[in-house]
C-alpha cells in the first residue's frame, strides 16, 4: 500500500462524505503480466471535480472514472476486466499498449466510506488488519461488496450470513496477513462460491533517524512524504525541534545506548544512524543490534563500521550472522549521490528496497514482470 497516496484518497473521501457527496470507490483486484500499479491501488471518483488517485499512470482512468460515475447512478458495486495487452490503437481509440490486464473492483458511496475507516484506522493507529471483500457469489444470500476484517489477535467483524464462509474467509486472510499478500480468491464451501479480495493492510513502516543533525533534515522530509513513521532519536534536547523536522511522526530524547527502547522498535522499524560522532554511533549500533529492527543503516565508509563492530567485539557483543546481515554500513543504494538531498534519496531507496525484498538493481536487467515476487520484509 502506498501509505502518502492512500492518505491522499481517504481525506478526499472524508471532505466528500461530509459534503454529502457522490462518489465511486476503484480499486485493483488482480493484474496479469506489466502493469503500473498493484492491487490495492485505489482511484476515488467524485460526482464532479477530478480524481484522487491512480490506477494506471493515466491508461486507464477515464474509463474508470465513467464506470465510477455509473455506479453513483445504480448504487450497485461493478468488477470490470481491461485487457491492455494490445498494442494496436484499436483499444479505448488510445493504444495503449501496456502489455497487462487489469480487474477493477468500484463500489459507491457508502462502501467506499466503510473501507475508508477501515484503512483509516490501520495507518492511524498502527493496526495490521487483512480484509476480505466479496467480489462475486453464486447465490444472492451473500451481498457483493460484503466485509469482513481480520485482525490479529482479535474477533473478526463483519459477515456474509454464512458462518461456514466466513470461517473459511477468515483463515484465508488471516495466512495473507501473515505473510503480507494481497490477491483475489475463490472460496467454493457450504454449496457457495465465492471470489473475494483479500487485502493486507500493514502499517506504515517506521523508520526511527538517529542523530537530529543537518544533513537528517533531508532524510526525514523525504520519508514523511511517503507516509511513513518516521522518529527523530537525539540525546541533544536543543536538536529536537519540531520545526527542523515538521514531517517526523515524534521526537525521541534519549541516550543513544537506549536509543531502541526509547524509540520503541521492532521488526518493521527501520533505524539509521547518522549522529556523525563515534562514540554516539558505538552506542547506537549497540543499542540497535540488541533489538528486533529489519535495517541498521550506518552512515561512513565501511572500515568506519567494521571498526565499530571491532570495539563492541572488545565489550563481549558478537552479533549473529542474521543480527550482522540487517546492517548496512555505508547505508544508501550506489547512486553517486552527493550532498544531504541526494544522500537522503539513496537512504531511503534503500530502505523501500530492503521492506520489498528487492536488490535495487535496474528494472531493464529484471526477468519476468516488473512487480513480480513482492514480498515486504517485516511481518
Amino acid at each position: 500500500m502506498n501509505v502518502s497516496e492512500t492518505i491522499d484518497v481517504l481525506n478526499a473521501i472524508s471532505v466528500l462524505r461530509e459534503q454529502g457527496r457522490p462518489m465511486a470507490l476503484a480499486t485493483i483486484i488482480s493484474v496479469k503480466g506489466s502493469t503500473y500499479r498493484r492491487p490495492g491501488a485505489r482511484l476515488l471518483v467524485p460526482d464532479e471535480g477530478a480524481s484522487v488517485g491512480n490506477l494506471s499512470g493515466g491508461c486507464l482512468e477515464g474509463e474508470v472514472e465513467d464506470l465510477g460515475r455509473r455506479v453513483m447512478a445504480s448504487g450497485e458495486s461493478q468488477l470490470t476486466f481491461y485487457d491492455l495487452t494490445a498494442d494496436d490503437e484499436v483499444i479505448w481509440g488510445w493504444g495503449l499498449g501496456c502489455n497487462g490486464a487489469i480487474e477493477v473492483f468500484v463500489e459507491p458511496a457508502e462502501r467506499a466510506a466503510e473501507v475508508a475507516e477501515t484503512l483509516r484506522d490501520a495507518i492511524e493507529n498502527e493496526r495490521a488488519v487483512a480484509i476480505a471483500t466479496v467480489l462475486t457469489c453464486s447465490s444472492p444470500d451473500v451481498p457483493v461488496g460484503t466485509r469482513l476484517l481480520v485482525r490479529p489477535n482479535e474477533d473478526r467483524s463483519g459477515s456474509t450470513g454464512v458462518v461456514a464462509l466466513d470461517d473459511e474467509l477468515e483463515m484465508r486472510a488471516g495466512d495473507a496477513l501473515l505473510s503480507g499478500r494481497t490477491e483475489a480468491v475463490t472460496v467454493a464451501i457450504s454449496g457457495y462460491e465465492v471470489r473475494a479480495f483479500i487485502e493486507s493492510v500493514l502499517p506504515p513502516l517506521r523508520m526511527l533517524v538517529c542523530g537530529a543533525g543537518h544533513d537528517a533534515i533531508s532524510v526525514v522530509k523525504l520519508a514523511s512524504e511517503l507516509g511513513w513513521r518516521t522518529v527523530v532519536v537525539d540525546d541533544r534536547p536543543e536538536f529536537l525541534d519540531r520545526s527542523r523536522f515538521p514531517g517526523a511522526s515524534e521526537l525521541v530524547e534519549a541516550q543513544p545506548s537506549e536509543a531502541a527502547a526509547g524509540a520503541g522498535s521492532d521488526r518493521r522499524c527501520y533505524a539509521l544512524v547518522m549522529s556523525h560522532n563515534y562514540l554516539r554511533d558505538r552506542d547506537y549500533l549497540k543499542s540497535f543490534l540488541g533489538s528486533d529492527v529489519s535495517y541498521i543503516g550506518m552512515l561512513g565508509p565501511q572500515p568506519r563500521t567494521e571498526r565499530l563492530l571491532a570495539d563492541l567485539a572488545t565489550e563481549g557483543m558478537v552479533p549473529s550472522s542474521e543480527r550482522l546481515s540487517v546492517i548496512h554500513g555505508p547505508a544508501g543504494l550506489d547512486l553517486g549521490s552527493e550532498g544531504p538531498e541526494e544522500i537522503a534519496v539513496a537512504i531511503v531507496a534503500e530502505i523501500l528496497a530492503v521492506a520489498r525484498a528487492r536488490e535495487g538493481g535496474y528494472l531493464r536487467d529484471r526477468s519476468g514482470t516488473i512487480h513480480d515476487h513482492l514480498e515486504h520484509a517485516q511481518s
